[in-house]
């Protein structure tokens, strides 16, 4: 018997850009889950040890993979960045841009955009766009709810 696993998730090195000639790594995991079907997880592990999770809709990941969307505190868009490459002329890369704003702060991250697609056909083929109300165990959380 083949189980298909409910969650899909890819670590993923991003870069948070600090100004345009200079940006650090920051590691990520994304995550999707049949659980929650309409949000992805983004958990960012930073330097302080704790690490930080941001949830937004998979509908807006996968719209900013393709143009420019979103507003307020998460927007997301695709770009070409700069590759270095070992003394030969620089090349460009396909990148996922977020910007992500908090009372705490704002942040422009670029994660590889090959690699964020390839994750969401994993997403998708878990749980197809326009089925996710149909994964929902609406019955047992009402239940639960009430219990």
């Amino acid at each position: 018997m083949d189980v298909q696993p409910s969650v899909v998730e890819q670590e993923l090195q991003l870069e948070l850009v600090l100004s345009p000639e200079r940006s650090v790594p920051v590691a990520a995991r994304f995550s999707y889950g049949s659980h929650d079907p309409y949000a992805v997880h983004v958990t960012f592990h930073l330097d302080t040890g704790c690490p930080v999770t941001w949830v937004f809709a998979r509908e807006l990941l996968v719209e900013g993979t393709f143009r420019p969307c979103g507003q307020g505190d998460v927007r997301i868009w695709p770009s070409l960045a700069p590759r270095p490459a070992g003394g030969a002329p620089a090349r460009r890369r396909g990148v996922l841009c977020l910007a992500l704003s908090s009372p705490g702060g704002d942040a422009l991250l670029e994660a590889p955009l090959p690699a964020v697609a390839s994750w969401l056909e994993r997403c998708h083929r878990l749980v197809p766009p326009g089925c996710e109300l149909g994964v929902l165990d609406l019955e047992g959380s009402l239940a639960a709810l009430l219990a």
